[in-house]
């Protein structure tokens, strides 16, 4: 063999030698990462990727594990450059879009969501491809309770409060502190479910929260929580991996010990009598139930056959110790990505966290409200800030008067890798609703005036409400509030509007506020008395028929409408004849119509005056006398004016 085969040969051996080493280094790598073994699959993938072994292929897992992670900031990095790669399946675009959101990067968020549209034509990419236009859960103040000592170093979220006491889930060490009890998804020990209680603090004889693991035989060495409890407070529901008097059950096929739903009962104040739900399964995962006050109902995640993709969320019927067929809760609420931890509320909402529907970030919380007609689902609400942020929102817990409630996240500012936050509602006062109520009369008479217009504004001028008064001129609202002022405009149509203001000030007894309105009537005899001009004939002064029953209509106003009406009247002629003569006519006219109204008991000293003015003011001007008969007739008249209404 010559020197120059021996050299090729040693390459070789060396070259093959290599390759077997970094075969089983990937192996290993992909090992770690089926085993959900995060941190240690990074440092593997990283040393893949610094001897240049399999790029492209561990560029992608490293950005995966950083995925599963939660690790945004670095999954962007990796993620930036696999879908840079010729013939990369559509769901890099997904991740890389879903990590961009969770580092803010929103605008490039959505047109890597619009190359997932394209490429796949996913339910998906339309549910989440905007962040604008989404209703925000203004007035919460959410603040992180790790001055209470409430949060560890490690996780703590799925906070619940029931009977006085909050349960939560957290991965503390307490005296677990054995490299057994480590979970290699994020080197933490595996979680267990705590409690809350008071204890007197000798130093100053307070009652102060304390945290212990809770009592019973909920906790086991593997994975426990999170919890919900039964309105009795009798029953608790939480989830375990499989796992049963502290042996493991079976696994899958991918050798993953699934998560189960544990039923407990509360005994002599531990939970015991663990079993397990008959709808589990040993190939999927049940995870985080919330069960309805009256125990009849069990929400949860799940990724069972019938899922839509990723986990959805599911219902099953409750009726003692028989459980119905699970019911995937439809495409309205589940996504083909995920969605877990459901709270159902008292009131009919379901509160529930999910990537798949339009959000901030990673995980954002969303509620689902029913339609009026029907008992489906139907609407889908992001919270918004402050809930949600561009990292993992989850675990959305509401007391049950609605006055607090907890959110479980790895937002920024966190004292572990999932802390748990509290958040208050503001309460408004409740509204002390005032009627208020009044008449609308006439000013001169009391009279009810009928039919009034009157509206109502706030003190903004804002109108609140508009009503018609009834016959009798009484009016009625509810729209107003207690200790408030509010404008009010009232009208009728032979009355000047009237505007006022009303302070609702009320005792503990009586909510009714009265405001009456005096309206001015106008001042003007044709219009209140609906008349008609008093004409006359050519050349003369008697009351025609006609003239005498309007005269009638005047009489009825002065006498049985306004009783201290004042008036003056006036008469004219047209513009033929001299004018010494059509004054002199004007003034037979003038005394004609004031004998009429006095024989018609109208006292004569409430006709202050009757005066005959001629052709003097004319209703229709004849120039050069040129009037036709019919224009002549407007001009021979009796005209009144009001003095005095009262």
């Amino acid at each position: 063999m010559t020197l120059q085969r021996l050299l090729i040969l040693f390459v070789f051996l060396g070259l093959s030698s290599i390759s077997i080493a970094q075969s089983g280094k990937q192996e290993a790598a992909d090992k770690l990462y089926n085993t959900f073994q995060y941190v240690d699959a990074v440092e593997a993938y990283k040393g893949l990727l610094n001897s240049g072994y399999k790029t492209e292929e561990n560029t992608r897992k490293l950005a995966d594990t950083y995925n599963a992670m939660r690790d945004p900031v670095n999954a962007v990095k990796y993620y930036e450059q696999v879908v840079q790669y010729e013939g990369i399946s559509p769901e890099y675009f997904f991740r890389y879009a879903q990590n961009l959101r969770g580092v803010r990067r929103y605008d490039e968020s959505v047109e890597w969501l619009k190359k997932y549209r394209e490429a796949v034509e996913s339910k998906v990419a339309d549910r989440i491809l905007a962040t604008d236009s989404i209703p925000k859960y203004d007035g919460l103040n959410v603040k992180n309770l790790k001055l209470t000592g409430f949060n560890s170093k490690y996780s703590d979220f799925g906070a619940y409060e029931k009977s006085g006491l909050t349960y939560f889930t957290s991965a503390r060490l307490d005296d677990r502190e054995t490299s057994e009890d480590i979970y290699g998804w994020n080197e933490e020990p595996f979680l267990d479910v705590y409690t809350t209680y008071k204890s007197r603090d000798n130093a100053d004889f307070l009652l102060k929260d304390k945290i212990m693991p809770v009592r019973g035989d909920l906790n086991s060495k593997l994975h426990d929580g999170p919890i919900t409890i039964t309105g009795d407070g009798k029953t608790m529901y939480f989830t375990r991996n499989n796992i049963i008097n502290n042996k493991e059950g079976k696994k899958d096929d991918d050798n993953t010990n699934n998560l189960k739903i544990y039923r407990a009962s509360r005994k002599n104040g531990q939970w015991l009598d663990v079993v397990e739900l008959p709808f589990n399964s040993d190939f999927y995962s049940c995870s985080a139930p919330s069960v309805s006050q009256d125990g009849k109902t069990l929400y949860f995640s799940s990724d069972m056959p019938g899922s839509l993709g990723g986990t959805d969320l599911f219902k099953v019927n409750i009726d003692s110790d028989t459980y119905g067929e699970p019911e995937n809760l439809g495409e309205v609420i589940n996504t083909d990505r995920d969605e877990s931890f459901p709270q159902f509320y008292n009131d009919g909402r379901l509160f529930f966290s999910s990537n798949g529907h339009k959000g901030y970030g990673l995980f954002d919380v969303f509620v689902a409200t029913k339609n009026d007609e029907s008992d489906a689902y139907a609407n889908i609400i992001n919270l918004g800030p402050p809930v949600n942020t561009n990292l993992d929102d989850f675990s959305f817990f509401l007391n049950d008067n609605a006055t607090k409630g907890f959110i479980s996240s790895n937002r920024e500012g966190g004292v572990g890798s999932d802390d748990v936050y509290e958040f208050m509602i503001p309460q408004e006062e409740p509204k002390c609703v005032v009627s208020l109520v009044g008449q609308v009369t006439d000013a001169v008479n009391g009279r009810p005036v009928p039919n009034a217009s009157v509206t109502i504004f706030d003190e903004n001028g804002t109108q609140l409400d508009s009503l018609i008064a009834d016959a009798e001129g009484n009016y009625e609202t509810d729209v107003v509030e207690c200790n408030k002022r509010y404008l009010i405009e009232a009208r009728s149509i032979k009355y000047s509007d009237k505007n006022t203001s009303v302070v609702t000030n009320v005792d503990d007894l009586i909510n009714v506020v009265r405001k009456d309105i005096q309206l001015d009537p106008i001042e003007d005899v044709e219009f209140l008395a609906n008349l008609e001009i008093i004409y006359f004939d050519f050349d003369k002064y008697n009351i025609r028929p006609d003239a005498a029953f309007e005269l009638d209509k005047l009489a009825n106003l002065m006498l049985n409408v306004y009783p201290g009406m004042v008036i003056k009247i006036g008469s004219h002629t047209d513009k033929r004849g001299s004018f010494e003569y059509n004054e002199r006519l004007a003034i037979n006219r003038a005394n004609s119509t004031y004998e009429y109204l006095v024989r018609k008991g109208v006292s004569a000293d409430r006709i202050l005056a009757y005066k005959g003015f001629g052709e003097n003011q004319p209703a229709i001007r004849c120039p050069n006398n040129d009037c036709n008969e019919v224009e002549h007739q407007l001009n021979r008249r009796s005209v009144f004016e009001v003095m005095k209404m009262k």
